[in-house]
């Protein structure tokens, strides 16, 4: 299995992208491939920026990356309530290429933050509109209190209960 496994997030020190890897990792068998959604920058998306340039390089490159994937994890990062500003950007121009932006591709989707929250008001609102761009969603989980649960050294999570549901949410992907 190709799996793709991303952060929703920009920042180069992102616990989302932390956990997007970890959660690959266990994937048993699969040749896994991190993006780094800094690859993929763009303009900010307006109508008027579209017909000035059409659909970007990186957005057509994005959109070939999941098509390539037999299945995706992302991790999202929440930037107050929502989407970071950087996968948004990133989700709006590749929307324009294809309203299936993911192509029917198996999905787990996930979530963290250092608080309690765990990013889940983002989760919810993505896991309920992915459906909508062709995502076939197997599972949720958000990480609450990321530097509680996870240990940095080892990069795992040390949190057994924690483990657990991320394995039952992996096992859907296959």
């Amino acid at each position: 299995m190709k799996l793709l496994a991303f952060a929703a997030s920009s920042s180069t020190k992102s616990i989302n992208k932390q956990l997007a890897a970890y959660a690959a990792s266990q994937v048993a068998g699969a040749d896994v491939e991190i993006l780094d959604i800094n690859d993929y920058e763009m303009p900010l998306f307006s109508q008027d920026r579209e017909e000035e340039l059409g659909q970007p390089e990186q957005a057509q490159k994005f959109f070939a990356k999941l098509g390539e994937a037999d299945a995706i994890i992302i991790s999202f990062a929440e930037h107050n309530g929502s989407y970071t500003a950087a996968y948004k950007n990133l989700f709006d121009w590749t929307s324009r290429i294809d309203m299936k932006v993911f192509q029917n591709k198996p999905m787990v989707l996930l979530a963290t933050s250092p608080g309690p929250g765990g990013a889940a008001t983002v989760l919810a609102a993505a896991s309920g509109s992915a459906p909508y761009f062709a995502a076939d969603v197997k599972a949720t989980l958000s990480i609450p209190s990321f530097f509680d649960n996870f240990d940095m050294e080892a990069q795992a999570l040390r949190n057994p209960e924690l483990q657990s549901a991320l394995l039952e949410a992996l096992s859907n992907l296959k």
